[in-house]
């Protein structure tokens, strides 16, 4: 499996107020669907498949809201493909499978989610790496 596209539909962002006490801030990521790409390839043992998404985050208390919606394209087997595709229709896709598409996913939309934090002066929706003083004995 590879990434081999990936461009966002729909980018959301939305600050109502600067009061940030009693914050709490939940994400969300939906696979909204997967189809089969309509690109058709060479090698008829890979398959290209689209992965529509969309990621929010919410601050709480009606803070601020960013919504990312995009596609992932994955270059996967032939026979993995059809296996997704058909337990797609039954909603469900196999653990491992399905942590691979959202960390794909998560990798691509923190970058852009932090690129808007900074611009509406929000606090990260996760802990940022930090230096403290090293203690001394």
């Amino acid at each position: 499996m590879r990434v081999v596209g990936f461009n966002y539909t729909k980018i959301f962002a939305e600050k109502y107020t600067n009061d940030f006490k009693d914050l709490k801030i939940e994400t969300s990521l939906n696979i909204d669907s997967i189809e089969e790409n309509s690109s058709k390839l060479p090698d008829k043992k890979i398959t290209l498949l689209d992965f529509n998404f969309t990621s929010s985050i919410n601050y709480s208390k009606n803070i601020a809201k960013i919504e990312l919606s995009g596609k992932m394209v994955l270059s996967v087997d032939s026979k993995v493909a059809d296996e997704v595709l058909k337990n797609w229709k039954k909603k469900e896709l196999k653990e491992e499978f399905r942590l691979a598409v959202f960390n794909g996913i998560l990798n691509k939309t923190n970058i852009k989610s932090l690129e808007i934090e900074d611009e509406l002066n929000l606090p990260p929706h996760f802990r940022l790496p930090s230096l403290v003083p090293q203690k001394k004995d």
